[in-house]
């Protein structure tokens, strides 16, 4: 077998990191940077396909230098991706015709009240397991279409291709030799039936997207979908062997195989899922039935989701939009510094509400504020919120699978906050475990990418390198813990439907 290690492409929502691990899956090396948000309009977020792609293979080369090994050492690349995100680009010159628009953008919002008004909410949740919603790809590629000078012409004559970021970085990384995504990414366009498997004539007429749109082809998740260009790729053919949007990916990164298995990654936005085995769960509690994983020519597998759209997101607007942090860290400090929230609560619905609330119209609240609330109490409010939103998501979870949890898995930046940990089992009421490699969408990948090229040999052997890193047990008594979350409950009803008339929607 070629190649000592595996590295996986995470390209999140505010940057990319590059993660590479050896056989034992110790991290060899890392790399990371930023790139630039554009916020064109308000609720409007856009990133530049050529800065993502700029960034990602300059971070590749400094994970390759910090490991002190060359790309012909690795053995296979996998690629995690912000879900939901859409790039069109031309065929033939490989430039985006448009910035790429991000997922928690919200222009879509009109166009999706459109649809349910029309009576499509059925037809898509029984078709894609979605809910109707701006998140998801569908609607941001109409409005591209609508809106982009030119575009829906060039599109009927078959010169653009559609794709998720994955497919972008798939393009890039093989010298625009493939054109493909994986069954979790396309699951989330909204414009792909996850029961038959394939794209799906009826939604893509329902948001007037031409078949002549050059969809990328699906395969699994695990599966060897074509070799670096060398050009490309620092004079080096490796194969690409894995594919996962973020969340299925830290699903997979968490060995969490057997169905009842539960995450939660907290990033940019917050993400619980709950592995449901090959058996699909509609939801009735507004969760999400999402393709889980397919691995190689194994049967497909789902999951339930419940997803926040703002949970990270909110720490780093106290940080740029407010400025009363200079970095994440600060909050664990400010929360504990209090003894109580002080009745201050802080919604976070900087792009609406996900699950299991639906509201597009929602706007970010805060509440409770005295002349004795300081910075500190803001910041523990959104700390707070991130563990009440979870609550949302598991309580809905719970309901709709029959199955109660005994304990929750949790990865992603925010698990480093101690304070926000214990307050996430206070509010649960069940443990919270956090793993040794807490980047666990990047890990997912890598587990693609190896099973698919031989690297490691099967689920149960990756499921045997997991490792806890704490555990966090409940310490609330009830009674608080029930006071607490009515309240977050009351505030959450004061954000929602802010700005409906506004925005031009239709009364409720």
């Amino acid at each position: 077998m070629a190649g000592d290690y595996v590295l996986a492409i995470d390209q999140g929502t505010t940057g990319t990191t590059v993660l590479i691990f050896d056989h034992d899956v110790t991290l060899v090396g890392r790399g990371y940077s930023e790139f630039t948000q554009y916020y064109p309009s308000p609720a409007w977020v856009e990133h530049d396909p050529n800065e993502i792609w700029d960034v990602s293979i300059r971070v590749v080369e400094e994970a390759l230098e910090n490991a002190g090994v060359s790309a012909e050492d690795l053995a296979a690349i996998g690629i995690v991706n912000q879900r939901e995100t859409v790039v069109l680009w031309d065929q033939e010159t490989g430039e985006p015709v448009y910035n790429a628009i991000v997922w928690q953008d919200r222009r879509g919002a009109a166009i999706c009240d459109e649809l349910a008004e029309q009576g499509y909410e059925g037809t898509v949740r029984d078709k894609t397991g979605l809910t109707i919603d701006a998140y998801f790809s569908g609607s941001k590629v109409k409005w591209l279409l609508d809106n982009v000078e030119g575009l829906r012409e060039r599109v009927g004559e078959g010169e653009i291709a559609f794709g998720t970021i994955d497919s972008w970085l798939v393009y890039k990384l093989t010298g625009g030799r493939e054109h493909i995504t994986d069954y979790t990414n396309a699951s989330r366009t909204m414009l792909y039936n996850i029961f038959d498997l394939d794209w799906d004539d009826e939604l893509l007429e329902m948001l007037t997207v031409p078949r002549e749109i050059v969809l990328p082809e699906v395969k699994p998740s695990s599966h060897v979908y074509g070799n670096t260009d060398p050009e490309s790729f620092f004079d080096a053919e490796i194969p690409i062997g894995g594919i996962a949007g973020d969340q299925q990916a830290a699903l997979f990164g968490e060995a969490a195989y057997e169905k009842g298995r539960a995450k939660n990654t907290y990033g940019t936005g917050s993400f619980a899922l709950m592995n449901t085995g090959n058996e699909p769960i509609r939801s009735e509690g507004d969760l999400l039935t999402t393709i889980a994983w397919r691995l190689g020519d194994e049967p497909v597998e789902y999951a339930l989701e419940g997803a926040i759209f703002v949970t990270g997101a909110a720490v780093q607007w106290l940080r740029d939009g407010l400025g009363i942090i200079e970095d994440a860290a600060e909050t664990e400090e400010l929360a504990q510094s209090l003894g109580s929230n002080d009745g201050v609560y802080f919604v976070p619905a900087l792009a609406g509400l996900g699950a299991p609330h639906w509201d597009p119209y929602a706007r970010g609240t805060i509440i409770g504020l005295t002349q004795g609330a300081t910075k500190a109490h803001v910041a523990r409010a959104a700390l707070e919120s991130i563990a009440y939103q979870t609550r949302d998501v598991i309580e809905a979870m719970e309901k709709d699978s029959g199955i109660e949890l005994k304990e929750f898995r949790a990865d992603g930046g925010a698990v480093v906050n101690a304070w926000l940990m214990q307050f996430q089992a206070d509010i649960l009421g069940v443990p919270v475990e956090v793993p040794e490699i807490m980047e666990a969408t990047a890990l997912g990948a890598a587990y693609l990418a190896g099973l698919a090229t031989g690297f490691w040999e099967s689920r149960e052997e990756l499921e045997d390198k997991w490792k806890l890193w704490h555990r966090y047990e409940p310490q609330m008594d009830e009674e608080e813990r029930e006071r607490l979350y009515s309240q977050w409950q009351e505030a959450l009803e004061r954000a929602k439907d802010w700005i409906r008339e506004e925005a031009g929607a239709p009364p409720l």
